[in-house]
């Protein structure tokens, strides 16, 4: 199981970092990934990171998002910076590795308002 944490309401401009923690112990093994959908539009990459932790982002991320992993604690991490409100979205965690089933957080909420 995967459960997402930390969004919210913030400011354009502001920052918040999304948590993803794994039950288990196949995290280690895995790559992880934040993807996001906005109302009315389908799901969208927003960074991967390999097993290794090899990053990888979308250009609408790219200097704005980090992110990373911590295999100690079984989790994966986004922290946004400089967030706009085009970012709004709900924003899901998935684990995947080739020849395995994937497995998807629940969602977190994630809008950017004045």
């Amino acid at each position: 199981q995967l459960q997402a944490s930390g969004g919210g309401l913030v400011q354009p401009g502001g920052s918040l970092r999304l948590s993803c923690a794994a039950s288990g112990n196949i995290f280690n093994a895995y790559h992880a990934g934040w993807y996001r959908q906005a109302p009315g539009k389908q799901r969208e990459l927003v960074s991967l990171i390999t097993s290794g932790g090899a990053t990888n982002y979308a250009e609408s991320a790219k200097g704005r998002f980090t992110i990373s992993r911590d295999n100690a604690k079984n989790t994966v991490y986004l922290q946004m910076n400089f967030l706009k409100p085009e970012d709004t979205a709900v924003y899901y965690c998935k684990i995947f590795r080739p020849g395995h089933v994937d497995y998807w957080g629940q969602g977190t909420q994630v809008t950017v308002s004045s």
